[in-house]
């Protein structure tokens, strides 16, 4: 049913073929899409290389650098715990960001310290946001700030501030990822609220914040403000209670999604792309407006999943999609906009969790694309990263970090 996307003891495969939630609830295609256009012919050719080679990590799940300051890098892994390391292949060690450990609940296999985002100001602003579950009903998503108070060696545990909690239905599907827009602006990823097919209809749901993507302005009275053009804004700008109000919830930026596990914006277009992984048969790529909604759990992918529902047309179709014979759990990447592989310039990267493999598409592609696949990787692709020049990463979840490099 989806619960052990990240269990470490369960071979990667059989693992994701888990978490994807298996075939439960699903409907067969009332009428079979177009087929996809071919990708480019000229598709990029790449390398992936072992970088850090002295330092592993405890089922990371995250890399990210700070604004401003590409001389270190922070590591978060599952079970609570930031490292901080210097940026410089003769690293061989790293010191404790932050320690939440004692709070983070990471029993159930898709729960954890699941996303970092330092504020756009930092160190000006010395502020981090974390986002992590904890024990209760069975799980409850916190998103909080901390708070560097020695100049930016750790972060101080005891100044946590809670900015939301939702409660989440099962252990599975809790999304996690976090990330400050180029409007400087909180995006915050939830999914559906576990098991499998959606069976409590959140992600069609708006008066909750499972399934979705929020947008909230952090900066001014606590908790926080709601853009004024997020969709339901106009209904209200009373924050929605442990995720769910009685009107539509005006932290919603967009919805319909299984379980967003990681997303990113293009740092020359601002245009948000999702990796958003399915249920039984298909992995997805969106690329997200204010106010969309994706289709889940009437679609997967650009398939109907629930015919009962009638399977509107009018969702939100993935720029890309791929069946589970290449992958059966998306890792969504980034727009590549670094110098190092000129061929791969303005080509949205991303992997899948299970079968290790590379995917891209031009970031200008239209709906329904079919993604190139660059190389196999073998690798337990857990987050994609970009450093501030625009290079990519790969955070491996057997404790290694890996960097894509030109072919030779």
């Amino acid at each position: 049913m989806g619960n052990t996307r990240f269990s470490w003891f369960v071979p990667a495969l059989a693992l994701v073929l888990a978490a994807c939630g298996g075939s439960s609830g699903g409907g067969s295609p009332m009428v079979p899409p177009p087929p996809a256009p071919p990708p480019p012919a000229a598709t990029p050719t790449i390398d992936v290389a072992h970088v850090f080679p002295q330092l592993s990590f405890v089922q990371p799940l995250l890399l990210v650098q700070a604004p401003i300051d590409s001389t270190q890098w922070y590591v978060a892994e599952r079970r609570g715990l930031i490292h901080r390391f210097a940026n410089d292949q003769s690293a061989n060690s790293s010191t404790v960001f932050l320690d939440i450990t004692d709070r983070v609940d990471a029993g159930p296999g898709e729960a954890g310290l699941l996303g970092v985002a330092f504020h756009p100001s930092y160190p000006a602003v010395p502020e981090v946001y974390v986002s992590y579950t904890r024990t209760g009903g069975p799980l409850v998503s916190y998103v909080s700030r901390f708070t560097t108070v020695d100049g930016g060696l750790t972060l101080d545990a005891t100044t946590e501030e809670v900015i939301l909690t939702v409660l989440q239905d099962f252990g599975n599907h809790n999304g996690g990822n976090i990330l400050f827009g180029p409007d400087d602006d909180l995006y915050i990823g939830f999914g559906d609220g576990g098991s499998g097919g959606d069976p409590n209809n959140r992600a069609q749901t708006t008066t909750n914040l499972l399934g979705a993507i929020l947008r909230i302005d952090v900066s001014g009275a606590p908790p926080y403000n709601i853009p004024a053009d997020n969709p339901f804004a106009v209904n209200s700008l009373s924050p929605c209670v442990q995720g769910f109000g009685g009107a539509d919830c005006p932290e919603i930026f967009a919805w319909g999604l299984r379980n967003p596990w990681r997303f990113s914006f293009d740092r020359q277009t601002d245009a948000l792309w999702v990796g958003d992984v399915g249920q039984g048969n298909w992995e997805e790529v969106d690329r997200v407006a204010n106010g969309d909604n994706l289709g889940w759990r009437e679609r997967e992918g650009a398939h109907c999943f629930d015919p009962s529902s009638g399977c509107a047309t009018t969702f939100v179709d993935p720029i890309t999609e791929y069946d589970h014979s290449l992958g059966v759990s998306i890792t969504g990447g980034f727009v590549y906009r670094g110098a190092a592989i000129p061929d791969l310039i303005g080509w949205y990267v991303f992997g899948d969790f299970g079968s290790g493999r590379i995917f891209a598409v031009p970031a200008d592609s239209p709906t329904g694309t079919a993604p190139a696949e660059l190389l196999g990787s073998g690798l337990s692709i857990a987050s994609f990263a970009e450093s501030n020049d625009g290079e990519i990463y790969i955070v491996d979840y057997g404790g290694s970090i890996r960097q894509i490099t030109d072919a030779p």
